[in-house]
């Protein structure tokens, strides 16, 4: 959030711009008392460039080995079950509470400091189970490492075609990623945003990226700067209400 106050501030010449997405644009300024952005309003949105889905994954030693299994086994057990994400005011993190509170699911959260950190303690059995952006486990779960259960994203991956999605098992709503965008200052020149636009859509077009981005289990999809705008618009008024009423929450404890 600092990086992105900074290119917020800066000259709106096409020289300044931000890797913009969920995290610094919409989750980041929810989780604190006094955003140093708003998010959507703060800058010029250009381009969509892709975004990997959260994937709830578990350790093997975890005696469930479908999502109806997990649930199940959440449900049966005393006390409630651990979970990681990239840590508080993650993607993964509000993605978790939401499937606790839709599945009636008792789940504690255990908050690191990245995916990294996470990761570790998840492959060695510490905390079994996780919701993470998919491209921080893509080669735990290829390896076996890791058991993926379900995927949020709109269809099954190429790449993992045994893998449903959490729309096949009974939840519409749970389509989302962890996304990126390129973005400028406010009141960018619209040749300019047009200009970095067509680029941007050129280079997600090559076969090279693009076999790069479908390996990392990050999807494309090409947007106007118009259509990115409105995006970000309908992420923040799907995130940003839980992000604050959570934030709310741990402030009273």
């Amino acid at each position: 959030m600092i990086g992105a106050a900074d290119v917020a501030k800066a000259d709106p010449d096409g020289y300044t711009l931000l890797l913009s997405g969920n995290a610094s644009n919409i989750l980041a300024p929810a989780f604190t008392s006094k955003p140093l952005i708003e998010g959507v309003k703060d800058f010029t949105q250009i381009a969509y460039l892709g975004g990997s889905p959260v994937v709830l994954v578990v350790h093997p030693s975890l005696p469930v080995k479908n999502y109806a299994d997990f649930v199940e086994y959440v449900k049966k057990s005393p006390a409630p079950v651990n979970y990681t994400s990239s840590g508080v005011g993650t993607h993964g993190y509000l993605f978790g509470e939401q499937l606790a509170k839709i599945e009636g699911l008792k789940l504690n959260h255990i908050p690191y400091k990245g995916g990294g950190p996470a990761m570790l303690d998840l492959i060695g059995g510490q905390v079994k189970v996780a919701t993470i952006t998919f491209t921080s486990v893509v080669a735990q779960v290829h390896s076996g490492a890791l058991r993926a259960l379900a995927v949020s994203s709109e269809r099954r991956l190429p790449n993992f075609p045994d893998l449903p999605t959490f729309s096949e098992l009974g939840h519409p709503d749970f389509v989302s990623a962890s996304w990126f965008a390129l973005s400028g200052p406010k009141n960018l020149a619209p040749a300019v945003v047009d200009k970095l636009n067509r680029q941007a859509s050129i280079v997600l077009g090559l076969s090279s990226v693009k076999k790069q981005l479908i390996e990392q289990t990050v999807e494309v999809k090409p947007m106007s700067p118009e259509e990115t705008t409105k995006f970000f618009e309908e992420e923040a008024a799907q995130w940003r209400p839980l992000a604050v009423a959570l934030h709310s929450a741990q402030a009273k404890q």
